[in-house]
């Protein structure tokens, strides 16, 4: 289905709720707290007489006094019992347009209200699976498109809110409780995750001290363990900012009708949703990173790519380059083997300043030392980064009459230059040469970051989204108790 259908889907189930609710919500049996021993001796009455709500039965069940009601005219009445003139019991109770009664606050509880969270629930079952088949879809027809990494990023969080929906659903008192469990939802996510994000983030760090001993002490060799602090703080912020205001007296957060509380839950469940909404993205791009990683491309390839990087002072491969070069070598092989069709190999990468000669020619003097005619060899030397080598590689390809292509890189950087790669049209599959495990940590959160930045306006949109919809329904909560 695409994003039209589902918005159908939800202003179908919408109105069907609406439809339903406006139904049965005329009239209202509303439970007290009174004994039903105790309810011989009592008055039932409203504030106003007749004129928004009216009496029309009075039982008891589960040994307590219930009271059932009907709507007159909009408006809002206190229905109250009485014992003599002591008032023992009361409710607040609105009527609403088409005639639909609310107890206690304004989006409270009305007769059919079970079709809401019913409803939730399987807009949100529809979206799962909807979503799961799209991803499977879109990952057969291009496992390098960067909505696959949103996808597994919202199943991830469709799957957690559908659990959380189903369990709720069996003690929801109201359309109020359905917006603060969405509201809520976030911090419930983040929270359930705090237990591993601290556990990755004791991971990284030590995977960085590894890093900062044998490569030297910097910021960007520290970067998993600044993610992993920021994603902790950023999980536990809301219930100390919650705590806080609770024991503070510079702001009244404990007024349900003042403006204090409202703005904290905005900022509680903004930050808890941005936190959520990174997370996500973060298994997303494991999850894709992994599988890009492990991915064995087709044997049907023409040519591949080899990507470059820093060579040493005297023209030789780094352990780094040689493994993406060497993994060229063995899927070429491979396809010789496979399908009996040779390769051309395509080492990429200008000069540094440093360098004393490109990286392109590094790497195609190693492969004519390890047996690879000339004839094999096409070289691209002037790209300067993975941007420019596939594009750069691209034209030589298309000069040449084009063909299939794969490219080598390192494990880590597989799914980047995949991505880098359909930005710019092209259908390459990568394979990845593995490295250190206390390099490939830190170099996956490098990777990562590249990567939230590239796609930044598609990330800023979400949260734009995101900061709408929280404050639509922080709003709904503000009227509804205080309307």
């Amino acid at each position: 289905m695409n994003k039209k259908t589902y918005i159908i889907a939800g202003v179908v189930l919408v109105l069907l709720c609406a439809i339903g609710i406006c139904a049965m919500g005329r009239t209202m049996k509303i439970r007290t707290n009174v004994s039903a021993d105790q309810a011989v001796d009592y008055n039932i009455q409203t504030d106003f007489g007749d004129s928004v709500i009216r009496v029309v039965d009075q039982g008891i069940e589960n040994g307590f006094l219930t009271v059932t009601v009907e709507a007159v005219s909009r408006g809002k009445d206190f229905l109250t019992v009485l014992d003599g003139e002591k008032m023992v019991w009361a409710n607040l109770v609105y009527v609403h347009h088409f005639g639909v009664i609310t107890q206690q606050t304004y989006f409270g509880m009305c007769s059919g209200v079970w079709l809401i969270p019913a409803a939730i629930i399987l807009y949100l079952a529809l979206l799962l699976c909807g979503m799961i088949r799209t991803y499977r879809s879109d990952v057969e027809e291009n496992l390098y498109q960067y909505r696959n990494v949103t996808s597994l990023g919202l199943i991830v969080y469709l799957g957690f809110l559908l659990l959380d929906h189903l369990w709720m659903g069996a003690r929801f008192s109201g359309i109020d409780d359905s917006i603060r469990e969405l509201l809520n939802s976030a911090k419930g996510f983040a929270l359930l995750s705090l237990p591993v994000a601290f556990i990755i983030s004791l991971i990284m760090t030590v995977s960085n001290i590894k890093l900062m001993m044998k490569e030297g002490r910097t910021w960007r060799n520290m970067l998993g363990t600044i993610l992993g602090i920021l994603i902790c703080l950023g999980i536990i912020f809301p219930f100390i900012l919650g705590e806080w205001l609770q024991r503070a007296t510079i702001v009244d957060v404990h007024n349900e009708r003042g403006i204090a509380l409202y703005v904290e839950l905005f900022v509680e469940a903004l930050v808890s949703a941005a936190v959520a909404y990174l997370e996500c993205v973060l298994v997303g791009t494991v999850v894709l990173g992994f599988k890009a990683a492990r991915r064995m491309p087709s044997f049907d390839k023409d040519y591949i790519l080899i990507h470059g990087c820093q060579i040493r002072k005297d023209g030789t491969l780094t352990n780094l380059l040689k493994g993406r070069a060497d993994r060229a070598v063995e899927f070429a092989r491979m396809q010789k083997d496979a399908a009996g069709k040779d390769i051309v190999f395509v080492p990429s990468g200008g000069q540094g300043s440093d360098e004393v000669i490109t990286e392109a020619a590094a790497i195609s003097n190693y492969l004519k030392s390890i047996g690879i005619p000339e004839k094999q060899i096409l070289l691209e030397d002037k790209s300067v980064n993975t941007y420019e080598n596939l594009r750069n590689a691209a034209k030589l390809i298309e000069a040449r009459g084009g063909g299939n292509v794969a490219f080598s890189t390192t494990n880590y950087h597989v799914l980047r230059t995949g991505l880098l790669a359909t930005a710019l049209g092209l259908r390459y599959e990568g394979i990845g040469s593995p490295t250190k495990s206390y390099f490939w940590i830190n170099a996956f959160i490098r990777e990562f970051i590249a990567t939230l930045y590239s796609e930044r306006k598609s990330h800023l949109r979400t949260v734009a989204i995101l900061t709408v919809l929280i404050l639509l329904m922080v709003g709904m909560m503000y009227v509804s108790n205080n309307f």
